[in-house]
């Protein structure tokens, strides 16, 4: 559009031709072009914008996150607490967790307490819920037993109990008054059991009481363990020979010889097993030959031996030691070259 002056109106195409006079096509009058006549020109300059004020909470965003955390992780506490609560009184009602009989208590590892003394223990447990057995106190009970060294009490969901009982090792015969029983190297002393107890080929321990405490009883199972460890160092087993062991004066170690022609019983001290029962073997047939009725020899004196015979004989014969050889058969390794045995202490 041209206005009378010859210029253009705003919004007008440039690049329309136009006729010669100024004037356009006719078809360009066809559709009438619409101006908009509000549409401002973009300012250079950006006017500032009216700013909109922002409602904030009561708490700042930090402190309003840490809140938001700490419900979510009340939420699921409570959540948690609710199921532990109710897993446990489903455990500590339902029968299923029941006990029901002995079956249901498995006992391993016995062959010398009987299992009836075992369920003595743990009978009263039958018809009780397993979460509420006390396993501490049934394992000190246990091991109240003389023969049950160590005790391990297990429960196995949903209702069955394990006892593993690992039994003491006997390792002599001992004589406590008229009575005779075994007592391991602690000195523990436990009964005969019902089975067979000839499988068991142990001297007998004498010089024991049965009020004697058991810290006394334990110290002289060191001596005995002592005696039989020094007598079999070469291999000879000596302790076999052995049919009673005296300790009851733990400066004098007596032992009672099992001999074809009678027992003897040999002073042995308190040292030096090995060397001093030697020499008892080595001079045994020359001493009979000259006491027929040899009832013990002493040898706790270094050098010299006192001989007794039964109190019908003669009096006591004390005689030094000659420096003979030991039997080959028993000579210690490292003995002297007078066939004497090195002294040996504790």
């Amino acid at each position: 559009m041209v206005l009378n002056n010859g210029s253009r109106t705003p919004g007008e195409d440039l690049e329309t031709p136009v006729r010669p006079g100024g004037r356009r096509p006719a078809e360009d009058f066809d559709e009438p072009r619409v101006l908009d006549l509000d549409a401002e020109e973009e300012s250079p300059f950006l006017r500032g914008q009216k700013r909109v004020p922002v409602r904030r909470g009561p708490l700042p965003r930090k402190a309003a996150h840490r809140l938001r955390l700490a419900v979510l992780v009340l939420l699921l506490l409570a959540g948690v607490l609710g199921a532990a609560a109710l897993f446990y009184k489903y455990g500590t009602s339902s029968w299923r967790f029941r006990i029901d009989s002995s079956d249901n208590i498995e006992i391993a590892g016995v062959h010398n307490v009987p299992r009836s003394q075992v369920l003595e223990i743990l009978g009263g447990d039958i018809g009780r819920n397993i979460f509420f057995i006390p396993l501490a106190e049934r394992k000190r009970q246990l091991e109240e037993i003389p023969w049950v060294e160590s005790a391990t009490v297990m429960r196995f969901l949903p209702n069955r109990l394990k006892v593993e009982i690992r039994e003491r090792t006997p390792v002599a015969f001992v004589q406590i008054g008229s009575k005779i029983a075994l007592i391991d190297a602690s000195g523990v002393v436990m009964e005969l059991p019902a089975g067979n107890p000839q499988k068991y080929s142990f001297p007998v321990i004498v010089g024991t009481g049965a009020s004697e405490p058991h810290s006394t009883r334990a110290a002289r199972m060191k001596i005995y363990t002592a005696l039989l460890q020094d007598l079999d160092s070469t291999g000879a087993l000596y302790s076999r020979q052995l049919s009673e062991v005296d300790l009851s004066d733990p400066e004098d170690v007596k032992v009672t010889v099992a001999d074809p022609d009678g027992a003897v019983l040999v002073h042995l001290g308190a040292s030096n097993f090995l060397g001093r029962y030697q020499i008892f073997v080595a001079h045994l047939k020359e001493w009979r030959a000259t006491y027929p009725r040899l009832e013990s020899v002493n040898l706790r004196y270094d050098g010299q031996v006192i001989l007794n015979q039964d109190s019908k004989s003669a009096a006591p014969a004390t005689m030094a030691l000659p420096a003979a050889k030991p039997p080959a058969s028993s000579q210690p390794a490292g003995a002297r070259p007078n066939g004497r045995p090195p002294r040996r202490g504790h």
